[in-house]
């Protein structure tokens, strides 16, 4: 018999008795007082609307107030907290730790509409705990499975009037954002889950996450990564403190009205953040007594605004997959690449936030400056706003922006900005003449070349000032190291490598696409590059995607894809390429212009095979196998990753019907 480790229990332990036998029930008396049924409710109701009024005063409901409207507060909430806000069990990020506090106050808030409120949950992971891990395979599929389960939750309560939807982070948002889309027949609001402050003394959760390379390169010491490490979030909840994908979500939600104004950045925990929660709860009440849904919000003209708002704050490129996606649900045209040029070459940036320059003003001095309010306003006096689209409130944009510039909202966050942190305001939402003399551009560029003939993205207002030329051009022309797996990649830049990455080289970084693993996020990288001394010289090509606090020149979501047959594929270490981007026009390419042998550039984008060490990645989960496969039928990457469940149908009905001829084939030989 196989002796049992002291620190597991024994069968003894397992199988004793209990301390009070007798406190062990068989029986309960249950709720009192009564269901308030009528005979058109016996007569008409399902079993299963009556059964849920059973389960509702089951859980302690008050049966005289059980025949109330129906809200679904749906989270992302994770963690389980004490009433004083320490940990029981840790969630997996700041993001979703606190907002269980804005189902609270939403909650409350229902009720005193006389609304029966209910509380699902879906939380998500973190996208900056998985960087550089197997995790990261999960990260983009887990955003339509997240949506898929919150649809099929909402649908589930088949009463329901609303629903309040509370998210924060980089997939738990916008997978919340095409639930509500694609339930838009109801009085659906979007919460966003605000953000965390910055530390007084410390390093912001962007940059922190580079202690690893800076320490290994030599550029800070254990005990300096030892304090950063530790300080970065200065308070518990709320997403990173930086325009990254989450936070760009919460300033898109708002721009397409799914929230209450000025939503999106407040600071998580305090007043004017659950204040947003039982505005949220009201409007969606509002909205149901005015027949109002949220099909009325998510228009063409709404994604319009969309778009406008990512270009002139700066936002997250990871938002070029999650704007398409929630068009989808919400059955409105996806824009597409072309789209967001168009926007980028009409609208300049005229916000100055993390991770964008020229200071780099934290998200929560974004919120105070005016926030999405603000920056909506300026683009409406340069004629770049439709203001004739129509918000949560019921309100269109015009009436709320005509309230706000003398709103005793806007002049307080102002002042206190002023006040709290010696900021103007105007030093972080700017005039749009007033960015462009202080040399803000466009946000992003898509370049095109024999590398990526279908298509590329790069953040171009991230790369550093001190290499772009004069006339506003990035020009780079170096050789070419490639990788096949992030690990090795990040190996060689911090010096931890055979080969570490040299001043001036070309990283391409392939088969990191949706078949390879799931199109990871490669901050370690990217960030890496940022904050090393000689990160600058260096420049990214890959067919991964970024963090939205990615900066430099990374140029990513190269399409076709290595492992879907793109040129990409068939680069050799040594070759050289060239890029160019141009900041003013947003024109750029990316070419292969000599290749290491000898060969011409021709014969080596039509005679070299795939790049011997491509492959898919063994760790690759099947069902992210089967996301990749779905979403590529379904318009890819430049399609939001999202299912197209008609041109699935229809691919698979081809594929039924060509296995059949092909067996009728074999069967007449």
């Amino acid at each position: 018999m196989t002796e049992i480790p002291s620190n597991f229990l024994t069968p003894e332990d397992y199988f004793a008795a209990l301390d009070s036998p007798e406190s062990l029930a068989t029986k309960a008396d249950g709720p009192t007082g009564q269901l308030p049924l009528t005979d058109e409710i016996l007569r008409q109701w399902t079993s299963g609307d009556l059964f849920g009024l059973t389960q509702s005063v089951g859980m302690g409901f008050d049966p005289r107030r059980v025949l109330g409207d129906q809200y679904l507060i749906l989270s992302t909430q994770g963690g389980v907290r004490n009433p004083d806000g320490t940990p029981v069990a840790l969630g997996y990020h700041t993001g979703h730790w606190e907002v269980g506090l804005l189902v609270r106050a939403a909650a409350e808030q229902i009720e005193k509409h006389d609304g029966v409120p209910f509380a699902a949950f879906v939380s998500d992971p973190c996208d900056g705990r998985t960087q550089g891990t197997h995790g990261m395979f999960d990260s983009l599929p887990y955003r339509n499975d997240a949506a898929i389960v919150m649809r099929r939750l909402i649908r589930s309560l088949p009463q329901r009037k609303g629903v309040i939807g509370i998210a924060t982070c980089d997939k738990g948002l916008p997978a919340m954002m095409m639930a509500l889309a694609g339930t838009g027949n109801l009085a659906n609001v979007l919460v966003p889950g605000g953000v965390t402050l910055p530390p007084t003394v410390g390093e912001d959760a962007g940059k922190v996450q580079t202690i690893g390379a800076r320490y290994s390169r030599g550029e800070m010491t254990l005990e300096e990564a030892s304090v950063a490490g530790c300080r970065a979030c200065g308070t518990p909840g709320g997403g990173c403190q930086f325009l990254g994908t989450a936070a760009t979500s919460q300033v898109i939600a708002e721009a397409l009205g799914m929230t209450v104004p000025h939503a999106a950045l407040a600071p998580s925990g305090q007043p004017i953040w659950t204040r947003m929660a039982r505005d949220s709860a009201s409007a969606a009440a509002a909205m149901h007594a005015a027949g109002m849904s949220m099909r009325d919000v998510l228009t063409e003209a709404a994604f319009e605004n969309a778009m406008r708002m990512h270009a002139a704050v700066g936002g997250s490129t990871n938002l070029l997959l999650h704007i398409p996606a929630i068009a989808a649900a919400a059955g409105i045209r996806r824009p597409t690449a072309a789209d967001f040029r168009r926007v980028n070459q009409q609208v300049p940036r005229f916000v100055d936030c993390l991770p964008n320059g020229p200071v780099g003003h934290p998200t929560v001095q974004l919120f105070l400056a005016g926030g999405v309010p603000e920056v909506a306003w300026h683009l409406r006096q340069a004629g770049l706003w439709n203001g004739d689209a129509k918000t949560v409130t019921g309100m269109t944009w015009n009436e709320l922006l005509d309230a706000w510039e003398s709103s005793p909202r806007r002049e307080v966050c102002r002042e206190r900005l002023r006040l709290a942190d010696g900021i103007d305001p105007d030093d972080v939402i700017m005039s749009p003449a007033v960015a462009k003399q202080r040399g803000l551009t466009s946000t992003v560029c898509f370049p095109a070349g024999n590398l990526c003939p279908e298509g590329s993205v790069i953040k171009a207002t991230s790369i550093d000032p001190s290499v772009i030329d004069a006339d506003g051009v990035y020009r780079k022309r170096g050789k070419a190291r490639v990788f096949v797996t992030e690990r090795d990649a990040i190996a060689a830049v911090k010096g931890q490598s055979a080969q570490p990455i040299q001043e001036g080289e070309v990283i391409v970084l392939i088969g990191r696409g949706p078949i390879g693993c799931g199109m990871e996020e490669t901050y370690q990288i990217t960030s890496a590059l940022k904050y090393l001394s000689f990160g600058k010289t260096i420049a990214l090509v890959t067919d991964a995607r970024f963090s939205g606090v990615s900066t430099g020149a990374c140029i990513g979501h190269v399409g076709p894809e290595a492992l879907a047959g793109g040129p990409i594929a068939k680069i050799r270490d040594g070759d050289v390429i060239e890029i160019r981007v141009d900041r003013n026009t947003l024109d750029g390419s990316v070419d292969l212009v000599q290749p290491f042998d000898g060969i011409s550039v021709a014969e080596a984008l039509r005679d070299r095979p795939p790049h011997p060490s491509l492959h898919v990645e063994d760790a690759i989960p099947d069902d992210t196998r089967l996301w990749a496969a779905l979403q590529q039928i379904g318009g890819g990457t430049w399609g939001g990753c999202v299912y197209d469940v008609d041109e699935i149908l229809r691919t698979l009905e081809a594929g039924q019907k060509a296995l059949q001829s092909e067996s009728a084939t074999t069967s007449a030989r």
